[in-house]
């Protein structure tokens, strides 16, 4: 199984969600249900493990150097 950490961007309010998932298709479709408005993957992380995935998210949430050096990276 692999898990994926995420980034998405809502198309009306450019607003941004960062999460971790094994489905990615499952969860871009529930965010577009549960918000109501359209959501574009614009960066995925592949990772063989949990934990790790885990630690990457959370590093990304803090919205510190990770962030930032992601966010330049592909152009948010």
């Amino acid at each position: 199984m692999f898990y994926y950490v995420y980034v998405l961007q809502n198309e009306k309010n450019r607003g941004i969600y960062i999460g971790y998932t094994t489905d990615i298709k499952r969860r871009v479709r529930e965010h577009e249900s549960e918000k109501g408005s359209e959501w574009k993957l614009k960066y995925c992380e592949c990772f063989s493990e949990k934990k790790i995935a885990q630690e990457r998210e959370r590093k990304l949430k803090q919205y510190g150097g990770a962030w930032r050096s992601l966010k330049k990276r592909i152009g948010l």
